[in-house]
Parts: C-alpha cells; structure tokens; sequence
C-alpha cells in the first residue's frame, strides 16, 4: 500500500486518507489515528502540506508515530510543509511590502478558510529533522522535489521555494 495523507488528487497505486469525505478519499480519517491501517503494511506514505495542521505537542508526535507504526521496514516517508525559516525571511525582506507580507503570514497561520486550514505549528529543518529522528525515523534528508502530485510541495513566492520537503525511512 502506499498511503497519501490530505490527499486530494487520485493516483493509481495511492490509497486517499482526508479528515474531510470526498470523491477522491478512500479512509476518511485523521492522520494522528491510522487505526485502519494494518501495522508494517504500507510501503510510502506522502503527506504534503498536512503536519503543519498539528499541535506540535502531542498530535504531530502522535502522527509520526502512527506513520512509523503503518510503515514496513524501510518503508518511505514523504513530507512536505511550509518551510518557517524562508517564509520569516520572506517576511522581513526588505522588499516584502504589505501585500507580500499578508500572504506570507497566510503561509505561516494557514489560509483560515475553514477549520482544518490552520496552522498549529512552524516547521524548519533542523527542528523537523529532530523530532523525526526522535520518534525513530533515520536516512533523514532534505530533497528539492517528490515530483509525485501536484500540491504546495512544489510551491513558491516570489520565485522562491517555500515548501520544505523532506525524505525519511523506517528502520529496516
């Protein structure tokens, strides 16, 4: 199995976990609970622009966990989020006018269009690096690119990356 966390686009091979009900979703569900899901029986899971809508005390945690859990050894996890130490620059530059910066600031808080588009935690890379290595991730890399769907991994401002995307594995 590979399991897309907050997924919203079909793709062959790929079972759709959402906290929200939708033609594409097949396990409605929240990521910090993966009950459904057999331990050791996922090969990769992809999670694209979803942890930063954790509390950074006990429901990303719980989320690495339970994806640590569903994985096989060596199995794969992709992670993408809002890279917080680019998007502060972004905002301080001084280039970054008003404009600029409600929309990075959106990028930090989330869009707040609904209850689930906010965001409870900022994430950098030594910082996530470091509570994944904690919850027993290893191989932990930052790569420019999954180039599996297309969503905020890929985003920019300004013609800037502000996505932090990163490679980790499951003990074998």
């Amino acid at each position: 199995m590979r399991l897309h966390i907050g997924g919203e686009e079909r793709k062959e091979g790929w079972t759709v976990l959402n906290a929200q009900p939708g033609p594409q979703v097949d396990i409605v569900g929240n990521c910090t609970d993966l009950s459904a899901i057999a331990s050791g029986s996922v090969e990769e899971v992809y999670a694209s622009h979803v942890l930063e809508h954790l509390g950074y005390t006990t429901e990303l945690p719980q989320a690495l966990r339970e994806i640590l859990r569903v994985l096989r050894p060596g199995g794969r996890l992709m992670a993408a989020v809002p890279d917080l130490e680019i998007l502060c620059k972004l905002f301080v530059h001084p280039q970054s006018g008003p404009r600029e910066r409600w929309e990075i600031m959106r990028r930090i808080f989330g869009g707040q269009l609904d209850a689930f588009d906010v965001h409870k935690v900022g994430l950098w890379t030594e910082y996530f690096a470091g509570v994944l290595h904690e919850i027993g991730f290893v191989d932990i890399r930052r790569v420019e690119s999954f180039g599996l769907f297309q969503d905020g991994s890929t985003a920019t401002f300004g013609g800037v990356p502000i996505s932090l995307n990163v490679d980790a594995r499951k003990p074998g």
